[in-house]
């Protein structure tokens, strides 16, 4: 058996993966029967539907009537700042408030991108800046400092 379409064998096995953990995870909590379901029932299943659908794409990968794909290199600079980023986000965030944590945020992961441009940035930093603001402070009251604590006090 060869394997023809690297990306479905992957993404199947990623899928097997993550239903495993789940399943696994969840054993911790009571699993109870369909009748009376547990906290641990629902994620079980899941769990188990996700690894099936897993398995189903990873043997689909050998069939020959599947297109061949490879899979590219990963871009290992574009992942790290990518997860710089949100990193960033989640460290500056209390301190700095959510207007520097989005621009912080916004800044770095633009850098992956191989199209960079600054106004574009900035552009759609102002943009998630005013969108975060209207859903999260104003819509929903959540509790962000808005700017950073020094300019509060």
């Amino acid at each position: 058996m060869q394997v023809r379409n690297h990306h479905d064998l992957w993404a199947g096995l990623m899928f097997i993966a993550f239903g495993a953990i789940f399943m696994i995870l969840s054993q911790q909590y009571q699993i109870g029967t369909a009748a009376k379901m547990g906290p641990g029932y629902f994620p079980t299943i899941l769990g188990g539907l996700l690894a099936l659908l897993g398995l189903a794409i990873s043997l689909s990968a050998f069939a020959k009537s599947n297109h061949e794909a490879k899979v590219a290199p990963t871009g290992w600079r574009e992942l790290i700042l990518i997860l710089l980023a949100v990193i960033l986000f989640a460290a500056t965030l209390p301190q700095l408030g959510i207007v520097i944590a989005l621009l912080v945020l916004v800044l770095v992961s633009s850098l992956a991108s191989h199209e960079f441009n600054l106004r574009d940035t900035i552009l759609g930093a102002i943009f998630l800046i005013v969108l975060t603001y209207v859903v999260f402070v104003k819509g929903l009251e959540l509790q962000f400092p808005l700017w950073p604590k020094f300019l509060t006090a």
